[in-house]
């Protein structure tokens, strides 16, 4: 019955995204919020997740009870998010917890909590089939390779890549990486953005912009 009136909201909602948003019509969305600048390509199923201003989703990825920041890009084919299960208990099958399953039969109802929030920063960049484990964290400016699978938390502006992803490098120095995160440019409006945007090539070149 859930999935019937999510599928008939988002039929009802095709108009809406037309004309008035980036949402792709072949798009599934539930309890999800999108800003008005974002975009989800054909093919996402975005469950339970906040999505901020100028961030995209690629092409057929899966994202769920995730948080994304803004200026973000999420490439085609990404799984994001996802269900826990009970590794410590006697089982690891929903059938005993509270929760329901495709089994549709519970032998009990303990108590835990299958949803863990997935937080990804601002002006992240996420490559194709890159896979994040539900309840990691992903640091402002970083930068995940294609292909990867992350387990642990990222820090900013750090590039991790690899099965299991591993930090290669970082993409600036401390000092660097600090004044943007200080700047917070990801939160400043359309009219300033436009007012520094040539100097997006180079923070140096930025931060002297600023200064003058």
């Amino acid at each position: 019955m859930r999935r019937l009136l999510v599928l008939i909201r988002n039929i009802l909602s095709i108009p809406y995204r037309i004309f008035c948003t980036h949402i792709a019509v072949i798009a599934v969305l539930q309890e999800a919020v999108v800003d008005k600048n974002a975009a989800i390509c054909s093919g996402v199923k975005f469950y339970r997740g906040k999505l901020g201003k100028y961030s995209y989703i690629g092409n057929n990825s899966f994202v769920t009870d995730t948080e994304i920041g803004n200026f973000t890009s999420i490439s085609m084919n990404c799984y994001i998010g996802g269900t826990a299960h009970p590794t410590e208990w006697v089982s690891t099958s929903p059938v005993f917890h509270k929760w329901g399953n495709v089994m549709k039969k519970n032998f009990s109802r303990h108590e835990f909590e299958i949803f863990k929030r997935t937080i990804i920063g601002n002006d992240v960049w996420i490559g194709n089939r890159v896979m994040i484990k539900a309840g990691v964290s992903v640091g402002d400016g970083a930068v995940i390779g294609m292909g990867s699978i992350v387990t642990k938390d990222i820090g900013a502006y750090e590039i991790w890549a690899g099965n299991p992803a591993k930090m290669i490098r970082k993409r600036f120095d401390d000092e660097m990486i600090s004044k943007l995160e200080e700047i917070k440019w990801w939160e400043w409006s359309d009219e300033k953005l436009f007012n520094y945007a040539e100097e997006f090539v180079s923070p140096k070149e930025l931060f002297r912009s600023m200064e003058e």
